[in-house]
């Protein structure tokens, strides 16, 4: 591991003008691919004290071994250029977009003489032109069949096409119209391609002019007293209109867009598109990524972007579309619109919505992503083969005596010291096991003075499981069943949940929070319950009596499986804080209102179950909870406007609440 000192370059020689640079490793290998409208300012970043740098970064400049740059004229030639040289060197520590599955394409080989329908997956080719990806191809083909019927152009392969220009006749296809049978000259290569390419406007989304003309056609042979032809255009029109059915109309503007959301956590982030033409989802994609670098959201914005359009070549009009819809804006947002302007050879911008529409759907998309990271991990979860080797690996990784079978996890969740609840999940053989969390409200036994404290906090929810395991344990017998001995209450027989250790606890948290879990397992004389802590920010691993975390490699099945006991120890804490403080304030709220008492308050919440809800009731719904009359109704709701008036402020160097 080379110390980034030994290859720093000297003081003044690297420029101050845009460019891309490049890290390289002992080997001469690319490792890493960045650019920079000032060089010197950003490559002197990567050179100060390893210690002040992300991890990853810090992992990166330990591996490299020589740097490199290239100066361009324009910040545009600098992302051009650094597209260029990631999908040439492949740098492991560039973020890499890659599919979560593979998508099927409807693609049109418009480069042949006689261009064909077809429906396909993998990467696309020179001379193709793609319309999608879809989520399913029979789909593609249900929508291509009823197409056929308006839009006759070929669809055989090869070697079907060559066998019936032989023989003389056409395919069954020809026969029933839904081609237009070139094989055999019915039509010649310019009419062929008049069908293709009104295939291929009605795919790109321009459907009304084929709709209008259509009825206009029936119409017009209605009134000629062509019937037969009337009717096979009805049918036709019928066709259309089925296959638009299919697609969803999400935007009424024929709004030509790329709708893009992301769903992150610390290593991984998690992207999906929806390919919107015409107002309508043409399409919709995934990718999952591992973050290899601290860029928060617009710098993953501005890489996926980057990628996604960068190769666009010639297919850059029909591939990138008038506008790019983001969550984020990129740091370079300008920049990169004029890129993909160049690229379109038309107008494109790049913004996040703020309302309506475009904003609603965004939030469908960014749902999307979020269920997409979830069934990542979850696939990852499920395995047994995985979950097997997540647990050796944190056994290994923490020097544990055995494969830690029972995880228990904690956390602690507050708002400025108010409605103190902790959370124990618990985890066996990787799995949860749902029906034995608890939930603990924090009554202060280790923190007198009150407060926020969460290590005080923790240690008092440690301290209050393990006596209760040390209370079971002495009044439960232990009995021998099937599935091997297990702890019972003698007078119930009935099983003992909480009398068995755990063989790991997870505490959410770094070394404080490690220490105090530590202290009270030794005040109450546990000693043979092995304690890390899982802090969020590095995803550094802590133990206790240890000046330095345990760092996991950043693919680790251990590190994932800790990961996702940590999240779920945290929603749990969440989920719990936010119903106690939801009653806590109908509570407070309701204190002053005259002729209101406890039994009155407490039907309150028990019909209306959240602060939410009661403020949204009016004066009569109120005055149908038992025990409420009208004019206490009245006041109820003078109280909760009086309270909507309020203003609420955080003191930030007290951190005390103010109202105004």
């Amino acid at each position: 591991m080379a110390s980034p000192a030994s290859y720093r370059p000297a003081p003044g020689s690297i420029p101050t003008r845009p460019g891309v640079y490049r890290f390289r490793d002992a080997r001469g290998r690319v490792i890493y691919v960045g650019k920079a409208k000032n060089l010197r300012a950003r490559l002197s970043s990567y050179f100060q004290d390893v210690g002040n740098l992300h991890p990853r970064t810090a992992s990166m400049v330990t591996s490299g071994a020589s740097v490199e740059w290239t100066v361009v004229a324009t910040e545009v030639e600098a992302l051009q250029l650094e597209y260029s040289w990631i999908k040439e060197f492949d740098p492991r520590f560039n973020v890499k977009y890659r599919d979560d599955k593979s998508y099927p394409w409807l693609a049109v080989t418009v480069g042949e003489e006689f261009p064909r329908v077809m429906v396909g997956r993998g990467a696309k080719k020179r001379g193709t032109r793609y319309f999608g990806p879809y989520s399913h191809a029979w789909a593609i083909r249900e929508t291509v069949d009823l197409l056929l019927r308006v839009f006759p152009m070929r669809s055989c392969s090869a070697g079907v096409f060559k066998r019936h220009s032989q023989m003389g006749r056409p395919c069954l296809l020809g026969y029933i119209g839904k081609c237009s049978a070139p094989c055999v000259g019915q039509v010649s290569a310019e009419e062929h391609r008049e069908i293709v390419d009104d295939f291929c406007e009605f795919m790109a989304g321009r459907t009304a002019g084929f709709v209008k003309r259509i009825q206009q056609e029936m119409y017009a042979a209605s009134t000629a007293e062509e019937f037969e032809r009337a009717a096979r255009l009805r049918d036709d029109l019928g066709a259309l209109e089925k296959a638009l059915e299919k697609q969803a109309v999400v935007l009424g503007d024929g709004t030509d867009a790329d709708v893009i959301a992301l769903a992150e956590d610390p290593l991984e982030v998690a992207v999906q598109i929806f390919y919107v033409r015409g107002g309508r989802i043409r399409g919709q994609r995934g990718w999952v990524a591992d973050r290899v670098d601290e860029g928060q959201t617009p710098e993953l914005v501005q890489d996926f972007v980057l990628q996604l359009y960068g190769g666009a070549g010639e297919e850059a009009a029909d591939t990138i579309p008038r506008e790019v819809l983001v969550p984020a804006l990129p740091p370079d947002a300008a920049t990169l619109e004029e890129l993909l302007s160049e690229l379109r050879g038309s107008r494109v911008r790049i913004r996040v919505p703020q309302r309506g529409d475009k904003r609603a759907l965004q939030e469908t998309v960014a749902s999307n992503a979020a269920q997409s990271l979830a069934l990542h991990k979850t696939k990852r979860a499920s395995d047994l083969t995985t979950r097997s080797k997540a647990l050796e690996e944190i056994q290994q990784a923490l020097g544990l005596d055995e494969v830690p079978l029972r995880i228990e996890c904690f956390d602690v969740s507050n708002l400025q010291g108010t409605e103190i609840v902790a959370s124990m999940v618990v985890f066996e053989d990787g799995l949860a096991r749902k029906s034995e969390y608890r939930r603990f409200v924090i009554r202060g036994d280790a923190n007198p003075e009150g407060g926020q404290n969460d290590v005080a906090s923790m240690h008092e929810v440690i301290t209050r499981r393990f006596r209760r395991l040390l209370d079971e344990q002495g009044r439960s017998t232990e009995v021998v069943t099937d599935s091997g001995p297990m702890l019972v209450d003698p007078d119930t027989g009935r099983p003992r949940k909480f009398a068995y250790a755990p063989g790991l606890v997870v505490v959410d948290g770094g070394a404080p929070q490690v220490a105090a879990a530590r202290d009270a397992l030794s005040r109450l004389g546990v000693v043979d319950v092995p304690v890390c802590g899982l802090a969020k920010r590095l995803e550094e691993v802590w133990l206790p009596d240890e000046d330095d975390p345990v760092i996991f490699p950043r693919t680790s099945e251990g590190l994932y499986l800790l990961q996702r006991i940590r999240d779920e120890a945290h929603r749990f804490a969440i989920t719990h804080h936010r119903s106690r403080r939801s009653k806590s304030m109908v509570e407070s709220l309701l204190d002053d209102v005259p002729g209101l008492g406890e039994v009155r308050r407490k039907a309150l919440l028990k019909h209306f179950g959240s602060l939410r809800k009661l403020r949204a009731a009016s004066v009569d719904e109120i005055a149908l909870v038992p025990g409420i009359g009208a004019r206490t109704a009245g006041a109820i709701k003078d109280a909760i406007a009086d309270s909507d008036r309020k203003t609420v402020h955080v003191n930030t160097a007290t951190g005390e609440v103010e109202e105004s």
